[in-house]
């Protein structure tokens, strides 16, 4: 490939497709998501500045979310890949057409692109979640790409990509189970941004929005769902817990549950027991016991259920 061509500051054409008034565009973004202020200000610093990102972190931590809103205010897509030991360069770039190269041999005309040479023909966003999960020669692939914003794809020409463009990557800190560790020549074609667990109260706040839940049962049910789902990430036998959408869908089957049993106040004795149905189906296929652990998942989750319910209320009774 020659001597790696560096790309400095970002060009006029950057700013006219990013926007010059970043400040007003971080505020517009901002609107459509809950909370990640600093995370969403970085990330947007970094990919209008012309650089590609990494993003590590849970899952259920908006990084979709930010690069949805983001891409969305850009007017650009948002191409999503999964990384796995399937992603071969060939699925990452494209490939011709089998049916149109044996009745007309090979030419640019019969080429299916694949999600990176679409993301850099449209300017958009190539997203690849679980990124340390593909293999070193699709990984290479990509830092052709991002050295050189194109790449050269045998029997179709060089692809250049547009201003826009960025690959976006993610990777889960807490799962080492059939990744790689990536090369020092990937880290620094890469910047890289922890993104957490956001706290209790941006969490009630998204499970609320997003379940939609009202009234007494429902602005109680949001609070414990969040409770017991942000306490799976400290439950000693748990080597991975639940992100915010299982508090969602707790909410959301505690929300029927309620309607078929005939709850229609957290007072009620039967509250309790419905919200540990509703953390058994929303919460037990979400965590991950630590190897040593000899417990089960639900097991894990009626103890959490017992802090709530039994133990918390009555350190809190009078006397």
């Amino acid at each position: 490939m020659g001597e790696e061509q560096v790309t400095d500051a970002p060009t006029d054409v950057d700013r006219a497709a990013t926007g010059g008034d970043l400040a007003e565009r971080r505020r517009r973004i901002a609107a459509n998501i809950v909370g990640r202020e600093r995370e969403l200000e970085l990330t947007l610093a970094a990919v209008a500045a012309g650089r590609d990102i990494l993003l590590e972190g849970p899952p259920g931590t908006s990084k979709t979310t930010m690069l949805t809103a983001i891409t969305a205010d850009w007017g650009i897509p948002l191409l999503f890949v999964e990384g796995n030991a399937d992603l071969t360069p060939a699925k990452l770039v494209g490939h011709h057409n089998p049916a149109r190269v044996l009745r007309e041999d090979y030419s640019a005309d019969n080429f299916v692109a694949g999600p990176l040479v679409e993301a850099m023909q449209q300017g958009g966003f190539l997203y690849i979640e679980e990124f340390n999960r593909a293999p070193e020669d699709t990984i290479n692939t990509l830092l052709t790409a991002m050295a050189d914003r194109s790449i050269a794809v045998p029997r179709v020409g060089r692809i250049r990509a547009k201003a826009t463009f960025r690959v976006i990557a993610s990777m889960n800190p807490y799962d080492n189970i059939g990744t790689t560790r990536l090369s020092t020549s990937v880290h620094d074609r890469l910047n890289r941004l922890a993104v957490d667990y956001q706290d209790a109260e941006a969490e009630e706040r998204i499970a609320a929005l997003r379940s939609g839940a009202r009234g007494a049962v429902g602005e109680r049910l949001v609070r414990d769902a969040v409770a017991v789902t942000r306490a799976t990430r400290t439950h000693p036998d748990v080597r991975q817990g639940s992100s915010v959408r299982g508090a969602i869908d707790c909410v959301l089957v505690g929300t029927e549950l309620a309607e078929m049993r005939g709850i229609r106040s957290p007072e009620q004795e039967q509250y309790p027991a419905m919200v540990l149905d509703a953390m058994i189906v929303s919460l037990s296929g979400r965590i991950h016991l630590d190897e040593a652990a000899e417990t089960t998942p639900e097991r894990v989750l009626r103890e959490i259920w017992e802090d709530r319910f039994v133990l918390e209320p009555a350190t809190a009774a009078p006397g």
